[in-house]
């Protein structure tokens, strides 16, 4: 289990800024394969066998989105699985989408 995917989501009531680059890249370092786009969100593609197999694994996210009260943007289907993460009430990345994503690492 890493540091990030040891810890739980912190729901965001807005009102802070967005994680600055020199704060995004320490956090970034600790996923594997995932990017940052536009320093505004976290994106990553997992490959399956078929689509039962993305299918199984996107209920897997949701049900842990929905225990960490944080949701990620999923697109899926055929072998295939994106996910997209950013705190929709600031409009960019916080703390907590580093900590979803290696939660979602973990799931895999």
């Amino acid at each position: 289990m890493s540091e990030l995917s040891s810890r739980q989501c912190i729901p965001c009531r807005g009102g802070v800024p967005a994680l600055s680059d020199e704060q995004i890249f320490p956090l970034l370092e600790q996923l594997n394969g995932w990017e940052v786009v536009n320093a505004h969100h976290l994106k990553k593609n997992y490959r399956f066998d078929n689509f039962k197999e993305s299918l199984a694994f996107v209920n897997r996210v949701g049900e842990l989105a929905e225990e960490q009260g944080h949701h990620p943007d999923i697109c899926f289907g055929w072998g295939q699985t994106e996910i997209t993460i950013w705190t929709h009430k600031i409009d960019g990345l916080t703390e907590s989408d580093f900590i979803l994503a290696a939660k979602i690492d973990e799931i895999m």
